[in-house]
């Protein structure tokens, strides 16, 4: 079978996952985006204590549990699964807002990226991190869903999310005390 064909056919069998079909910037961002004059279930999310105005912020929403917090876009498309992204140019002045549309009303994981230097991938030694959560600072490992979690309501619910940057070896914590 063609490499085509057969990824064609893995798309179409709910629940197949194709470990080697590279994940896409633009996965989730349709669904992600907010729409002028929508009430549906968002978050309005304010970042705050971002280090500086440079590059991109970007907010992504996961279902509410341990193994699927922060996993593969792709797995998590394929399989169904809530996935959504919004990427902002990080405004020049102003506050710092991005809105995420979600499927309906309840918990999510949420993680923000504030990717510095607009290479769309994480730096530990540039980029700064966010949860929903907003935990105190993190560790070297996987944050679990706790660190992560938010409640979403029917329409849009505002949130702040504070950015956590590298401090030493292993430390992401706030710039500055909240």
């Amino acid at each position: 079978m063609k490499r085509s064909v057969f990824l064609l056919a893995l798309v179409a069998i709910p629940g197949a996952v194709a470990a080697d079909v590279p994940s896409s910037p633009m996965l989730g961002r349709a669904e992600g985006r907010c729409r002028a004059g929508e009430t549906g279930p968002a978050l309005l999310i304010t970042a705050v204590g971002m280090k500086d105005r440079s590059g991109t912020l970007k907010a992504e929403l996961y279902p509410a549990n341990d193994a699927d917090f922060l996993a593969d876009d792709n797995v998590l498309v394929n399989t169904h699964k809530t996935f959504r992204r919004v990427v902002i140019d990080v405004p020049q002045s102003g506050a710092i807002q991005l809105c995420i549309r979600a499927p309906a009303a309840g918990a999510y994981g949420l993680s923000m990226l504030h990717d510095r230097d607009r290479n769309g991938k994480f730096g530990a030694s540039v980029d700064g991190v966010g949860f929903g959560g907003n935990p105190a600072s993190l560790g070297p490992f996987k944050p679990k869903i706790a660190t992560g979690r938010v409640a979403v309501g029917n329409g849009v619910t505002a949130i702040s999310v504070r950015m956590l940057y590298r401090h030493g070896l292993f430390t992401f914590a706030p710039l500055s005390a909240p």
